[in-house]
């Protein structure tokens, strides 16, 4: 606890630390693709190194609790946890990109954010650390956003080739998804990649990385609700496009919406439109 409240970033930055420990210690994908024979609240079967992560950020949590802080907790692999109070909610997916983690692709991410609402409109604090690149993003609302620990310059404009936004992201990658919607991308993106993380695809977008970024299906509010909150702070947009308000996906553990984010409101309604399952 700090005189502000609950040290979130302190909380997250130790989990992040003992969960590279975790993963440096099951460095093979035999060994980080044990199962533990359960599925978790987000419905997926849950691995071994899911479990220690996810493990690694309650320590954590518990250990703010433990300090006085009262809270929720909404996690991919418990669900919802009581902490003393039904908010501030933290909304936490161990490791996105638990496939890439697996089979040892570099981009999987702790994401952890902090809301004061039902909705991701309300999240205040977001945390998000690569560990493939070892990369820590940063944000608050009203602060802007951090790359380890340098501001991100919300100033920087998207990149095109000709009427074409140079380089999208896109996740949910089922080549079924993808037929669907290539001739959609194919209008709007010169190139497109795929990186098997919501949350670090994100992420991108908020460096201008990505010019932009799609799910060709609908998210978890694990998944997003800390990149989002990152891209925003860093002079992006974002919508969940089921919704009429951009940012009304609720934070629970159902797929609602498929997610969008550009760096300008015409970029993100010209890939609002890509087709989504």
């Amino acid at each position: 606890m700090t005189a502000a409240g609950p040290d979130w970033l302190g909380a997250a930055r130790a989990a992040a630390d003992e969960l590279r420990a975790i993963l440096a210690a099951a460095p093979t994908t035999v060994e980080r693709a044990r199962e533990t024979g359960t599925r978790g609240k987000g419905g997926d079967r849950t691995l071994e190194i899911d479990a220690a992560a996810e493990a690694a950020v309650f320590r954590q949590l518990e250990r703010l609790h433990a300090e006085g802080a009262r809270f929720a907790a909404l996690s991919e692999e418990r669900g919802t946890v009581d902490f003393g109070a039904d908010g501030p909610l933290v909304v936490i997916d161990p490791i996105d990109g638990s496939k890439n983690a697996k089979r040892g692709l570099p981009n999987h991410a702790l994401s952890l954010a902090v809301a004061e609402g039902p909705t991701m409109a309300d999240v205040v604090f977001g945390y998000v650390r690569d560990f493939g690149p070892e990369e820590e993003w940063v944000a608050r609302r009203g602060e802007g956003a951090t790359l380890n620990g340098v501001p991100v310059d919300p100033e920087v404009a998207e990149r095109k080739v000709g009427e074409k936004l140079e380089i999208i992201g896109f996740e949910s990658a089922d080549p079924r998804w993808v037929r669907a919607s290539a001739d959609a991308l194919a209008e709007v993106a010169y190139r497109v990649r795929a990186i098997g993380t919501i949350a670090v695809s994100l992420c991108q977008v908020a460096a201008v990385r990505f010019d932009g970024m799609v799910t060709l299906r609908g998210c978890r509010a694990v998944d997003a609700a800390a990149a989002q909150l990152i891209v925003r702070e860093a002079g992006g947009h974002v919508a969940f496009i089921a919704f009429e308000d951009p940012l009304g996906a609720p934070l629970d553990l159902a797929p609602h919406s498929p997610v969008v984010a550009a760096r300008t409101p015409e970029s993100l309604r010209a890939l609002a439109r890509v087709p989504t399952m």
